[in-house]
């Protein structure tokens, strides 16, 4: 399976990103709008999580802006009658966490206010869902956890950036004041992940 993909984003249309990686292949990846959001204007770099869906008629890529999103993802799939096209429709018109919410509290209304989830779908994501899709990362107990969570939510790999964070805090004098020092660390951890 293709992980993910790193490159330029040349268009945002709708639902669809164009991505031009290495070799000048130019990616159509289908994402919901919300993701699409996420991501940095055309003419930046930037990282897509991805998954194709392959049938005999049809071969797509679909992409989204967090792994937590295409986990989201891959479990609305389990939902019967939500398809692919359906689930990204469904995710583009509602939030990571108001559509967690919404499940974990059996909040029907609030579903079927998204465009396209009707009364029936609703109740089945509930009945399907409840209680998986809680899927964001528990508060790290690793120093910097939040600012390595920033830095993953910018494209950078996870590990690569606690270790970036990790060598710039042992660079840096222990006297500089918290907020200081976590701006600092922030900036040299960008430089150092960029050369990489």
């Amino acid at each position: 399976m293709i992980n993910s993909i790193h490159g330029i984003i040349t268009e945002k249309i709708n639902t669809s990103l164009r991505l031009l990686t290495g070799g000048g292949i130019e990616w159509d990846i289908t994402m919901p709008i919300t993701d699409l959001n996420e991501l940095p204007p055309a003419g930046e770099n930037t990282r897509v999580f991805t998954w194709v869906h392959h049938t005999d008629t049809e071969l797509r890529m679909f992409g989204f802006a967090r792994e937590q999103r295409r986990s989201t993802f891959l479990e609305m799939l389990k939902v019967e009658g939500i398809g692919p096209r359906g689930a990204v429709k469904i995710m583009g018109g509602i939030g990571q966490e108001a559509l967690e919410n919404a499940l974990e509290t059996d909040d029907l209304a609030r579903l079927e206010a998204v465009p396209g989830l009707g009364k029936k779908t609703a109740q089945k994501m509930i009945l399907t869902l409840k209680g998986k899709l809680s899927l964001a990362p528990a508060k790290t107990s690793a120093p910097h956890g939040d600012l390595a969570e920033a830095l993953a939510s910018m494209g950078y790999d996870r590990r690569a950036a606690e270790r970036a964070l990790a060598n710039a805090d042992a660079l840096l004098d222990p006297g500089i004041p918290a907020a200081e020092r976590e701006k600092l660390l922030f900036k040299q951890a960008i430089v150092y992940l960029s050369a990489l």
